[in-house]
């Protein structure tokens, strides 16, 4: 993240903003486990798709984490900003194996998986903290797995058409898209 431009941090700050601020707007109390998982992939996968350098997605989630903190957004109190950090640090080591991944839908698809499974885990570890039994944990985490799988991968199947359309209206400069 050296030698960002100031526009690409503005975009990435205003990113983080968006995200928070819709999840602060809308407040969802759908029933659904992992409905906020599909916010949480495609800002970030769309981070790194508008902003295609390396540590573009961890600024984003940590500052919407931030952002979420002084806010008063979620649950959690200090805890909020690993809401946002993990699955994007999770994210980002996987799209230094797949960095093309918001253009093609299965590699933004193996992007989301990796930031659902830090997503669980950090889901995991405070239950565990908790003093949750096994079995309750085992079972809050199949229930949160299969909502936010189901979102997870349906917030990653919609950035790359995003991305291909901000690219067809000539909206991205010619070396933020695939060659």
């Amino acid at each position: 993240m050296t030698k960002l431009p100031l526009a690409d941090a503005i975009l990435l700050g205003a990113l983080a903003l968006l995200m928070v601020g819709l999840k602060s707007l809308l407040r969802l109390k759908l029933g659904l486990a992992g409905h906020s998982m599909f916010l949480l992939v495609l800002t970030l996968l769309l981070a790194r798709g508008l902003v295609p350098v390396r540590g573009s997605v961890l600024y984003c989630g940590l500052m919407a984490g931030l952002l979420a903190l002084v806010l008063g957004v979620g649950k959690g109190g200090p805890l909020v900003v690993l809401k946002f950090a993990l699955p994007a640090l999770a994210m980002e080591a996987a799209l230094l194996l797949l960095p093309r991944a918001p253009w093609f839908r299965i590699q933004a698809l193996l992007v989301a998986l990796a930031g659902l499974t830090a997503w669980l885990l950090k889901g995991g570890v405070e239950l565990y903290l908790a003093g949750a039994d096994a079995s309750v944990i085992a079972a809050q985490l199949a229930w949160k797995g299969l909502g936010g799988c189901l979102f997870s991968l349906l917030g990653a199947l919609a950035v790359p058409p995003l991305m291909s359309l901000l690219a067809h209206h000539q909206l991205l400069s010619p070396r933020r898209h695939p060659q």
